[in-house]
C-alpha cells in the first residue's frame, strides 16, 4: 500500500516514514504543502498522512482541495497544535482522523491501520435503517434518493450504528471497534463524529435517526420527521 507523508518536520517525517516502510507500506515524502498537493493529485495512495502547518499551502487547505475535488483518499492529520476547534476544522475540511504530535509511534501505526482497513468489496450488504442506506465497502451512502458524502471515518462510525440498530452503543464501543483498543484520544471524538453525522445525514432531511441515551450512549433509530 502506498503512503503519501506530508510534514515540513524533516525528523517527524522521517520518523514516520520509517515506521511505515517497517511495516511494509512504500512511502513518499514532500516538505512543502504546494508539492504536497500535486503529489497527491497525481493519486495512487491509500493513505496521506498530512501536517496543518506547512509553507506554501496548509494542510486545511489541501484537505478541502481534494475533497471538493472527489478525492476521498483516507487523510490522517498530524498537528503541533492543540484544542477541540483545530480538531474540529480538519474534520470539517474532510480529514478522517487527527493526531496531535508528539505521538507514539504505536499509536500513530495503530491509526494508519484502522484508516487503510478495508473488507473485501465482494462482501456484504448495504447497511440500512428505514431510507438511510450505507454501502460500507464502496463508500456511498444515500438518504432516499438523495446521496450523502461521508469521509472514511464516518463511514465507519455510521456502518458501527446501522449495525446495532435499535440498541444503545457506548463510547467504549464505538472507540474500541471503530478507532481499535489502543486508541490513546480523547473520547470526545465520538461526539465530533456523531455532531458531523447528524449535519449530513439528519439535519438537512430534518430527521432524529441518531438518539442521545444520556449517560449510556447513542441509538440509531429509523425515526419521522421532526
Amino acid at each position: 500500500m502506498r503512503v503519501l507523508v506530508v510534514d515540513d518536520e524533516v525528523s517527524v517525517a522521517t520518523g514516520v516514514r520509517r515506521a511505515l516502510e517497517a511495516d511494509g507500506f512504500t512511502v513518499e515524502v514532500e516538505h512543502d504543502g504546494r508539492a504536497g498537493l500535486e503529489r497527491a493529485q497525481a493519486g495512487g495512495f491509500d493513505l496521506v498522512v498530512l501536517d496543518i502547518m506547512l509553507p506554501g499551502l496548509n494542510g486545511f487547505r489541501i484537505c478541502r482541495t481534494m475533497r471538493e475535488a472527489g478525492d476521498w483518499t483516507p487523510i490522517l492529520m498530524l498537528t503541533a497544535k492543540t484544542g477541540e476547534l483545530d480538531e474540529a476544522e480538519g474534520l470539517e475540511t474532510g480529514a478522517d482522523d487527527y493526531l496531535t504530535k508528539p505521538f507514539h509511534m504505536v499509536v500513530f501505526m495503530a491509526r494508519v491501520h484502522a484508516l487503510v482497513r478495508r473488507p473485501n468489496r465482494g462482501l456484504g450488504e448495504p447497511l440500512s435503517v428505514g431510507d438511510l442506506r450505507l454501502d460500507q465497502y464502496r463508500h456511498r451512502c444515500w438518504r432516499g434518493d438523495a446521496e450523502i458524502e461521508l469521509t472514511a471515518r464516518e463511514v465507519e462510525v455510521l456502518a458501527y450504528l446501522l449495525s446495532s440498530s435499535g440498541r444503545v452503543v457506548s463510547k467504549p464501543d464505538i472507540i474500541g471497534t471503530v478507532w481499535g483498543d489502543s486508541f490513546g484520544g480523547d473520547p470526545n471524538i465520538v461526539e465530533v463524529y456523531v455532531r458531523h453525522l447528524r449535519r449530513k445525514i439528519d439535519e438537512p432531511f430534518g430527521r432524529r435517526s441518531i438518539e442521545t441515551v444520556r449517560g449510556a450512549g447513542y441509538r440509531l433509530v429509523a425515526d419521522g420527521a421532526r
